[in-house]
């Protein structure tokens, strides 16, 4: 068992791997910026270190200066929980080259699944249902042809990247000019990456996804589905599990799918496989998520399995302690997502101050 773990991220996620620490017997590390400071998960770590001001550009997302607090604490290993930098296999690749465990896959399989058309690659290789979508696009003319052979509307998407930045949907060949332009922008000031390609863009779908779990000794197991098809600019506001549009039949196909994609990739750790379901419930590969969800709540709570504390047991190289017939879907949960939008500005999000919180709670209540 790891003796000292350093969490690199702040807030709900934060406190919820120091949680299982903790339950574990594992010392947590918590790291925060300067206007972090007096946050919960700050007070509730054994140990605690400042690593730069306010911005994520200078704090969590300061690769160097995460590596050298891990080495000065002495810590075994490293959760990058979920944003920042848990998906960025430069910071896994520092975490290999310290000795220094990264709780999640190889930067090999975070480069890959994190590069969405070696990813429909993949998945198309080891027999998938791929939605239909181009290469990557070279020039505004190659894109105009690959759109044409889709046919509209279509989504210009970046390759690199998630969480709905650098997506524009088309409904007609004047608008792609300007999609394209606005989609590369805005992905290559998130993601470093300006990069695109052209997807279908399946209108009447439901966005379902299969949490899978992998060890070091080959076992890939699905825990079951969630429904993720509320969204709001392409981001999930409503997640439950199971889903109400998936039956028997369905869910043992999604499962059978999700496991062929996480060995396709050598995958381990915690990854979650997106699919997009027609009208008729034929479903299409999305794309990998290579970490931990902020929705894994609610298939912990229909699982009774802790999808942190076996990370944690997955990054020891134990193997896991269940197999796929084991897994059992009880009852039904569902996690909503609260926003901060001005509706006098076509609810675009709004920063402000909160002034009061009333937290729900009861068994089976997770804030």
């Amino acid at each position: 068992m790891f003796r000292k773990l350093l969490v690199a991220n702040r807030g709900e996620i934060a406190l919820r791997i120091l949680r299982s620490c903790r339950d574990l017997g594992i010392d947590g590390v918590a790291v925060y910026s300067e206007v972090d400071r007096d946050s919960l998960h700050v007070r509730y770590a054994d140990e605690a270190y400042l690593i730069g001001p306010g911005p994520a550009s200078e704090s969590y997302l300061n690769i160097a200066k995460i590596i050298e607090v891990a080495k000065k604490a002495r810590v075994d290993a490293i959760h990058p929980g979920y944003g920042f930098l848990a998906e960025n296999a430069d910071f896994a690749q520092a975490c290999r080259e310290n000795t220094i465990t990264f709780v999640g896959p190889s930067p090999e399989a975070i480069r890959m699944l994190g590069d969405k058309l070696e990813s429909r690659r993949l998945m198309s290789q080891a027999g998938l249902p791929v939605v239909p979508g181009s290469r990557e696009l070279a020039t505004a003319d190659t894109a105009a042809t690959a759109a044409t052979r889709i046919g509209y509307p279509l989504l210009v998407k970046a390759a690199s990247g998630g969480g709905g930045k650098g997506i524009r949907a088309v409904y007609r060949a004047e608008e792609l000019p300007i999609a394209l332009e606005m989609a590369s922008r805005e992905a290559g000031a998130a993601f470093g990456n300006g990069a695109l390609y052209l997807e279908k863009f399946l209108e009447t779908v439901r966005h379902v996804e299969v949490q899978i779990i992998a060890d070091h000794h080959g076992n890939v197991v699905a825990l079951g589905e969630r429904e993720c098809s509320i969204q709001r600019r392409y981001q999930k506001m409503i997640e439950e599990a199971p889903s109400t549009a998936v039956d028997d039949a369905l869910r043992q196909r999604l499962i059978e799918m999700a496991v062929r994609a996480g060995k396709a990739a050598d995958y381990v750790n915690v990854g979650t496989i997106e699919f997009l379901l027609d009208e008729e419930g034929n479903p299409s590969f999305l794309e990998v998520n290579t970490r931990l969800q902020v929705e894994h709540p609610v298939t912990e709570l229909v699982t009774g399995i802790d999808l942190v504390a076996d990370q944690l047991l997955v990054a020891e190289g134990e193997a896991l302690p269940y197999r796929q017939e084991e897994i059992r879907v009880r009852g039904w949960a569902i996690e909503c997502r609260i926003s901060a939008e001005d509706p006098f500005n076509e609810f675009f999000p709004s920063v402000g101050k909160v002034s009061f919180v009333s937290e729900p709670g009861g068994p089976g209540v997770r804030v």
